[in-house]
């Protein structure tokens, strides 16, 4: 049998996680990109959120699962790794008597459908997949024709534009998986959004294709944790599509952090364009996941 447990110190769970977040650091991206950014919030002086835990799982000598309920905002986000299915049910069991919300449950398959299936079981609730994802890590780059242009990182003057187009980002990706846009729950005012801008333009995060000197796509990474690197978000506004500027963009943006680290990134398995672009660019799936959303009945 399995145990496991809930703490919420991000600190005290990356030191006792990183054994299993090192042994599978590209199938972890989101959850080690996630504490490590925890832990500098902490440096910062931030205060945590009490509501936020992290799940580690052991089988009497070493971690072998792990999770997290780590939203940004009310709505509640879960995100779980591979876990083993003697302690799924117990856990939603768990949660459920001590009254946690829950809005999404994230991560790899088939643990998020288990999860999914007895937090209903549990709660007066529906689960339903939303988007179906899917993790790929780049192999051997291959360089797409060059788009007219180049990468460059934005400047000031157009922080307030690349905010526009990373909140236009979510619902036209809606649209292009064939789904209906609904409203974002982390949606943020204007001037956070311009300020989140500046934040990753300074920590040289967020990339543009300029063509003659007019920004027409952008591209985004997280940093690397335990040497993977994971590219996100990807846009080109409508106008300035079917020139390959996204090819471009990615491949130049994946070659500067293949030199330094793995590189992936997650794709909507419901839009072809992009899971046909990267699979050209040499990236190969690893593990499909799923989106639930939850909703009371």
């Amino acid at each position: 049998m399995h145990q496991w447990e809930l703490i919420t110190d991000p600190r005290e769970f990356a030191e006792r996680a990183a054994p299993l977040l090192r042994a599978q650091p590209v199938v972890s991206t989101i959850l080690a990109t996630t504490v490590a950014r925890k832990i500098r919030a902490v440096e910062r002086g931030e205060e945590l959120d009490p509501r936020d835990w992290w799940l580690l799982v052991n089988d009497g000598s070493e971690v072998v699962g792990a999770g997290m309920a780590q939203p940004p905002d009310e709505t509640r986000r879960l995100f779980l790794l591979d876990l083993p299915s003697d302690i799924i049910t117990g856990l939603a069991e768990h949660l459920a008597r001590r009254g946690d919300r829950i809005d999404w449950v994230n991560g790899a398959r088939p643990t998020v459908d288990e999860f999914a299936r007895a937090w209903q079981h549990c709660t007066p609730t529906r689960a339903t997949i939303g988007v179906h994802t899917r993790l790929f890590e780049l192999d051997t780059l291959v360089p797409p024709p060059v788009a007219p242009g180049k990468l460059r990182e934005p400047t000031p003057s157009e922080h307030a534009l690349l905010a526009d187009w990373l909140a236009d980002f979510r619902a036209e990706a809606e649209l292009q998986a064939g789904r209906v846009p609904r409203p974002d729950p982390l949606q943020q005012s204007e001037e956070a959004a311009v300020a989140d801008v500046a934040e990753r333009v300074a920590d040289h995060r967020l990339w543009v294709w300029d063509d003659g000197g007019q920004p027409v796509h952008l591209t985004g990474f997280q940093p690397a944790t335990f040497g993977v690197a994971r590219i996100g978000p990807v846009y080109t506004p409508p106008q300035y599509r079917g020139h390959g500027y996204a090819g471009s963009a990615v491949a130049e943006v994946s070659r500067r952090l293949q030199a330094e680290a793995r590189v992936c990134l997650f794709t909507d398995q419901a839009n072809p364009v992009s899971n046909a672009l990267y699979e050209r660019l040499g990236y190969r799936p690893v593990v499909d996941m799923a989106n639930f959303t939850v909703a009371p009945l």
